[in-house]
């Protein structure tokens, strides 16, 4: 039989990343991204809303059920000492401990461990048996309990179950259902390849490229065994610091921390590392998801590999106590190598009493075990006086661990009115940037013929509602118009803000705000709202722009100023601004922040069409106001955009003419990110459409969708 003739299905779909379109022109702008939030992936459907199937979860009976797996050792997979508390806080960390204050994007909000690469990374290696030992929970309480929910729960259900007052617990991770491609982990192509190329100096942590957080590619936090598995606990206590900073951790929660989630459990290294197999996402088909077996040797119990490091960190690993202080400050630490070959530190001359058993054999004692960050929290200074401190006081430790905790595993949950649960602290945290309640009793019309009736133009109107509604990221869901903090410091003083036009429409809106009852964030965008009415009636349309009131004016004392510098723009395409050039080219830093902004790349190319020629450019600059009607909805820019009868010439870094063909004249300017929307290939499909004849009403109604979309982004939490 001719080879052509054995197989009867046509291999014509392209299902490998090499075989992709993109693969030729590598390029080419990836809109890829934005595609992220199409529902199209999601099997539950666009009208399953997790809040209104959280109301009927049974609660109390999850986590009797989860206590009761804690000690159901199986087989397969047996508990260490009878207790999986040690694989589940692990589970729980490294899900969360992905999370990054730099763009927001990372953490356990989404359930995004079960997929690659954070299911494939080095440091998550036998964490797919941790979730795999939660599948019959997740079977039973179904979608009345997402993925996402259920890791960070099962984490603190086991620190309950071993003794430790948690701080609370609340629900509301809705989980994704694809990779999440948009997340920028780094450029090396090898796993736990070197730092160095993370850092303009290794020596200088501060260094390390943005927006990461990881020491290398592969890890949560820093290499146990040094920077680049080089022994040298000063050096790591210097990097240690650093990321958890870029995690939203002080010192002293670092500490906490770190000692905290050393506690319980152990490391795993008592055997061969090379014996593993591939990780889940390169196994063989035959491995049913699951990753790093091995078919040659025991592996499971006291034969398991993980990191490599081989031991438990206490004395009673299945405790909470304060062993793990008592053992790092009693005793003096010599550097080992484990079974698997890992760097790691043991006590001199330690006593027998002091020793972990054995997970299978109590009869069996080892040494305890310490990392090269655990080291740190002794020969740092500022870490050893944190340390002594919560040795000297343990219920101290007790309560700053549990808070910190439960910062870690609700970091990017957002606003406290996402939280759901019975398990809610009732106490307002300051990294939760909260915002009282806001008035919505009060005239809306009334309110909108005020602004209508100042002296205020279009475009000062409708800038600074996006300025005020731009920050939001719906990675952590930190920012947007709520709470007004444009007003306040850090972001009255943004440059991307224009600190002298916003002050002085401020001063006009904010009487108008205490005339009328209404919280000044309302009648921000209440302002923008009026300003895109005008424009689209400028354009010969009588529209209302749909307005949902209720937002609250957030105070200085609700404020952690330090904390919202990561918010601050640096770049906003939707208003034609750069602050300086980047090796990011500027329209790839505009499907970054229309990304997290939850935006589609539709809803971005109908937003800057429309900004563009109702004159909201930074510094009120011309490029890409492609209109002799500045002020009016039209959809002047797509026809100028996709009309031939235009040459465009480079002028300069990120700039360009355009010429009349026939007169030679130069008509208009432009930035790369008005021209990408002519030669993309995608988004000149998206602006031919607005570019017709028979779309101007649809163009001003599908601007005013996503408009609203932006204005409310932190008020659709759930």
């Amino acid at each position: 039989m001719p080879e052509s003739a054995q197989c009867p299905v046509v291999h014509g779909a392209v299902t490998t990343i090499e075989t992709s379109n993109l693969h030729w022109w590598p390029k080419a702008l990836n809109l890829e991204i934005l595609h992220q939030h199409d529902i199209k992936t999601n099997p539950l459907g666009s009208e399953f809303n997790y809040y209104e199937e959280l109301k009927k979860l049974d609660v109390a009976s999850l986590k009797k059920d989860l206590h009761s797996l804690m000690t159901d050792s199986q087989s397969w997979w047996p508990a260490d000492w009878g207790h999986y508390g040690g694989l589940m806080i692990r589970m729980s960390w490294h899900a969360a401990g992905s999370y990054r204050t730099s763009d927001g994007r990372g953490g356990a909000g989404t359930g995004n461990q079960r997929f690659a690469p954070l299911n494939s990374w080095p440091d998550n290696v036998n964490l797919d048996k941790a979730r795999r030992l939660l599948w019959p929970i997740k079977k039973k309480y179904g979608n009345k309990v997402s993925w996402a929910d259920l890791f960070v729960l099962a984490g603190t259900i086991a620190y309950e179950s071993m003794g430790l007052k948690t701080f609370g617990f609340g629900f509301g991770r809705a989980d994704i259902w694809n990779p999440e491609l948009d997340i920028y982990w780094g450029s090396e192509k090898e796993w736990l390849a070197p730092s160095d190329s993370r850092y303009g100096d290794l020596d200088d942590p501060s260094t390390m490229e943005n927006p990461l957080a990881a020491v290398q590619m592969g890890l949560i936090y820093v290499n146990p065994e040094g920077v680049n598995g080089v022994s040298n606990p000063l050096r790591t206590a210097a990097h240690v610091r650093e990321t958890f900073a870029r995690m939203a951790m002080n010192d002293e929660e670092t500490v906490a921390l770190t000692a905290g989630g050393h506690t319980v459990g152990k490391a795993h290294g008592n055997g061969n590392p090379s014996l593993l197999g591939a990780a889940p996402e390169g196994a063989d088909i035959a491995e049913q998801g699951l990753g790093w077996m091995n078919h040659s040797t025991r592996s499971i119990g006291r034969d398991t590999v993980s990191s490599g490091i081989e031991g438990a960190w206490t004395t009673n690993p299945t405790q909470w106590d304060n062993g793990y202080f008592y053992l790092l400050f009693t005793y003096d630490w010599e550097l080992k190598k484990s079974p698997a070959g890992a760097q790691q530190w043991e006590p001199i001359d330690i006593k027998e009493e002091d020793k972990p058993v054995d997970v299978e054999d109590s009869s069996i004692r080892y040494n305890p075990i310490m990392t090269d960050a655990d080291m740190a929290m002794i020969k740092d200074p500022i870490y050893r006086e944190i340390s002594e401190k919560f040795y000297k006081n343990p219920a101290y430790f007790d309560e700053v661990f549990a808070r910190a905790w439960f910062k870690l595993t609700h970091r990017d949950l957002g606003p406290k009115f996402r939280y759901f649960g019975p398990d809610v602290p009732a106490e307002d945290l300051i990294w939760q940037d909260p915002i009282p309640v806001g008035n919505s009793d009060y005239d809306v019309n009334l309110v909108k013929t005020k602004i209508a009736a100042t002296q205020l133009s279009v475009a000062d109107l409708v800038s600074t509602a996006w300025d005020s509604a731009r920050t939001f990221r719906g990675s952590d869901f930190r920012g947007g118009a709520n709470g007004a903090r444009i007003r306040l410091e850090p972001q009255k003083n943004w440059e991307g803000n224009e600190p002298e036009r916003l002050n002085r429409v401020l001063t006009v809106l904010e009487p108008i705000a205490q005339e009328s009852g209404a919280s000044l964030a309302d009648i921000i965008v209440l302002a923008g709202n009026v300003g895109i009415e005008k424009a689209a009636q400028a354009a010969g349309f009588d529209v209302r722009v749909p307005f949902t009131a209720g937002r609250g004016d957030a105070s200085s004392e609700q404020t952690d100023v330090e904390s919202f510098t990561p918010l601050e723009p640096i770049h906003d395409g939707y208003r034609n601004w750069i602050k300086k050039s980047y090796t990011v080219s500027a329209e790839e830093l505009l499907l970054d922040r229309t990304q997290l902004m939850g935006l589609t790349a539709h809803e971005m190319t109908v937003l800057i069409g429309g900004m563009r020629v109702i004159g909201t450019n930074h510094g009120g600059s011309k490029h890409g106001v492609f209109t002799d009607c500045e002020g009016a909805l039209t959809t002047d820019f797509f026809t100028t955009i996709t009309d031939m009868k235009y040459v465009w010439e480079p002028a300069g870094d990120n700039l360009y003419t355009i010429r009349d063909r026939q007169t030679g004249q130069v008509t208009y300017s432009a930035t790369r990110v008005d021209l990408v929307f002519g030669s993309n290939s995608i988004l000149r499909a998206y602006a031919e459409v607005y570019a017709q004849d028979d779309c101007k009403e649809k163009f001003v109604t599908d601007f005013i969708a996503a408009w609203v979309k932006v204005m409310n982004a932190d008020l659709n939490g759930k």
